[in-house]
């Protein structure tokens, strides 16, 4: 193949994926008010790790690597979590929690298979949709400027807020293919343009960005370990884990590999490595992007060569600060309404999950009742468990472990006997995500 042609097939796949790796960071980022020197390199170490992170997944050996076309990206169902962890214990306890995932995820990729079983739809499903619905309040306040913001509500952040989210939606109707896949980025383009027409753009954080930099660990600060923490990020690679099983065993098919067991559990041990590396460079915890399996498929080149030029595309855009200081312009206004569709689509995802299940069965009904009912009631009231010994508010602190939790439990409870066969929603995921 023709370097040219490699290289623009690289290209498009840093820009299918380049929209989730730069928002989860601002996401992020601004929830927890880091000064914009402290956001663009959250930007830029998220696309560096990115890239070195695919890098590990594609290059298959002994130990770890999938060894197929994927790459790897920032989870967005760490959002919440992260946000959540670094509001109560601060971002030292993130990337503690991240590391110590990581680590789990390194050590019982062999036995996963068996984990699994724990988390069939019925469970992830109430996992991501309590996700969801705990993110909703961070979207909206964003869209009225941001929580104790000077002008929050005015008319003038409803008006940027709303008429994103409409562009985006406009987007999304008329367009298709590449245009309509990267929606989201172009509308908080948009956005961001209308703001420095109304002065609400400042440009001195690009100014001042240096060309070049290079990584540093524990960019903000030891990590620390906190039990709760732990638990909540190691339940999100779990479902990381799970999404990703999907994607490996779709591009199997479309690169015509059968995939053995072994196969998988390098696959689960390189995303393993991968998040670990994300908490080491203070960046997020990896899975595999399924929008990048649509463009193998779209294009037919199912070659790993494209995917090394992509991740060495990644790791060279978070060598470069003005380019990560870029993505920081953008108003809170102008994130929250493109947040108000994505945090949405996380709610709606785990209702596509739920859509898996017998929900004609009364108990499944009550599982999902009482298990998001639990997460979204903790979330809104946190001081419901506070007079509990410390011990037990470790597994009841957060809303979504305490659903979680609730949802595994009575999924046992109810489902033990049936037994729950894990390569059926694999099979799903497979179809879901060709």
């Amino acid at each position: 193949m023709k370097k040219g042609k490699v290289f623009s097939l690289g290209m498009q796949h840093v820009l299918a994926m380049y929209a989730g790796a730069v928002i989860v960071p601002l996401i992020v980022g601004g929830a927890l008010k880091l000064s914009p020197e402290q956001l663009a390199y959250l930007v830029a170490i998220d696309l560096l790790t990115c890239g070195l992170a695919t890098l590990l997944q594609v290059w298959q050996n002994r130990f770890f690597g999938v060894g197929l076309p994927v790459v790897l990206g920032c989870t967005f169902t760490a959002v919440g979590p992260m946000i959540a962890i670094g509001s109560q214990y601060g971002m030292s306890a993130i990337y503690g929690a991240i590391i110590a995932a990581g680590l789990f995820v390194v050590i019982f990729a062999g036995a996963f298979g068996k984990i699994l079983k724990l988390f069939p739809p019925i469970v992830t499903g109430s996992v991501v949709t309590i996700i969801g619905i705990t993110l909703i309040p961070v979207a909206i306040k964003d869209m009225a400027g941001g929580a104790g913001s000077a002008n929050f509500g005015s008319p003038q952040n409803l008006i940027l807020s709303f008429g994103v989210l409409g562009f985006i939606l406009l987007l999304y109707r008329f367009s298709k293919g590449f245009i309509r896949s990267v929606s989201i980025l172009i509308g908080l383009v948009g956005g961001t343009v209308a703001s420095s027409f109304m002065g609400l753009v400042d440009f001195t954080p690009v100014l001042q960005a240096s060309w070049l930099h290079m990584p540093k660990p524990f960019y903000f600060g030891v990590p620390t370990f906190e039990i709760g923490a732990i638990i909540t990020m190691i339940l999100v690679a779990i479902v990381s884990l799970i999404e990703s099983t999907g994607v490996f065993m779709a591009l199997g098919k479309i690169c015509n590999r059968n995939l053995t067991p072994k196969d998988l559990t390098k696959g689960y041990r390189g995303e393993g490595l991968a998040i670990i590396l994300g908490g080491i460079f203070n960046a997020f915890p990896y899975t595999t992007y399924s929008q990048n399996v649509g463009l193998v498929q779209l294009s037919g080149v199912k070659t790993k060569q494209v995917i090394y030029v992509a991740g060495g595309m990644l790791v060279f855009l978070g060598l470069i600060p003005k380019v990560a200081a870029l993505t920081t312009l953008i108003p809170t206004p102008v994130m929250g309404g493109a947040m108000v569709a994505m945090f949405g689509m996380v709610f709606a995802s785990g209702i596509k999950m739920l859509s898996e299940v017998n929900l004609a069965k009364q108990e499944n009904l009550l599982i999902i009742a009482c298990s998001v009912g639990m997460g979204l009631g903790v979330t809104v009231e946190p001081e419901l468990f506070s007079k509990l010994p410390e011990s037990v508010q470790i597994l009841t602190e957060n809303g979504i472990v305490a659903g979680s939790i609730m949802a595994i439990l009575l999924n046992l409870l109810f489902n033990a006997k049936t037994k729950q066969v894990v390569v059926s929603q694999i099979q799903k995921n497979q179809k879901q995500a060709v």
